[in-house]
């Protein structure tokens, strides 16, 4: 008894203290400095407020989710380093500084557009791919029954092509159309078969050199010709089957599965970035994160880093 009563006073004094911290805080002087400095005159205002700030706040957030673990995040932490510098450099007095500080900043508004040109290609296409449709409709069974069984399909030849050492270029096309890469090759349409994707990629076969390309549920071409990345910061023992899956991983949303050739090492590409020595359960975690929640396609795993080792 002794116990709980004590219990009781300790309790019951906590709450006063908070009653009176809730007493001391002049919450209309809160609401009225709000009120003056964001022009809320109204409840309207108060919403249309709430709006605007949830709007840009949103729009905040999607652009550091577009330029997060891109090469776009390393352009940004130098650009806060010269603003900084140019600060301190100001706090300081040291003037020459100061000034080339300042005429590198006021260049800097153009050299952006240069340097965050895939970015800004990437986040106007996102734009462009309406989004609204997914809220009203349902998504069709067949449709991922046809995704998984491509899936493991895939799967399947890649682990026997890394078993066998045998190299492969593996394009899974998403929202971004790239036809121009598919019209670069012979052009198949034929189901996904981890039988034919082998056969494809067997050495001195009239098809193995290049990249093949799905589309939906079909293997659309084979032989196809990408764009290598000018990424200078890759190992050099990537070779140009893993530069090329970089290349157009840059410029879409595909997701590319390549084997070494030499190492018989699978590895993904996705958004600019590259996962190395995946193992079966990696990759279809991979795979299905990425082609069966069409709500985010753009979403990284937390594989998504180029590791140069």
């Amino acid at each position: 008894m002794h116990k709980n009563r004590k219990h009781y006073e300790i309790t019951g004094r906590t709450w006063g203290y908070l009653m009176d911290f809730i007493n001391q805080i002049n919450l209309w002087g809160i609401f009225n400095f709000l009120s003056d400095n964001l022009s809320i005159k109204g409840p309207w205002d108060l919403v249309k407020t709430v709006v605007d700030i949830s709007i840009v706040s949103y729009a905040i957030y999607k652009m550091a989710m577009l330029v997060r673990e891109t090469r776009a995040w390393q352009l940004i932490k130098g650009i806060l380093f010269i603003l900084i510098a140019s600060k301190l450099s100001d706090i300081l007095g040291l003037r020459t500084i100061a000034f080339i500080l300042k005429m590198i900043i006021q260049y800097l508004a153009i050299a952006l557009v240069v340097l965050f040109q895939p970015e800004l290609r990437r986040g106007l296409e996102q734009i462009g791919r309406s989004r609204f449709k997914s809220f009203f409709s349902f998504e069709d069974e067949s449709y991922t029954i046809k995704v998984k069984s491509n899936i493991e399909e895939i799967i399947k030849a890649v682990v026997e092509m890394s078993r066998t050492f045998t190299g492969a270029l593996i394009v899974i096309e998403r929202e971004t159309k790239i036809g121009d890469i598919i019209n670069s090759g012979i052009q198949i349409d034929s189901n996904v078969t981890s039988e034919l994707l082998i056969n494809i990629f067997t050495p001195n076969t009239p098809l193995h050199d290049g990249a093949v390309v799905i589309r939906g549920d079909k293997i659309k071409a084979a032989a196809c010709f990408l764009p290598l990345t000018e990424n200078p910061n890759l190992s050099k023992e990537l070779g140009t089957r893993h530069r090329a899956a970089l290349g157009i991983s840059e410029v879409s949303d595909a997701i590319v599965v390549v084997v070494s050739e030499e190492s018989g090492k699978i590895s993904v590409a996705l958004n600019g970035g590259l996962t190395r020595n995946l193992t079966s359960d990696t990759l279809r975690k991979a795979l299905s994160k990425n082609l069966l929640e069409k709500d985010v396609p753009n979403k990284k795993l937390g594989l998504w880093k180029v590791k140069s080792k």
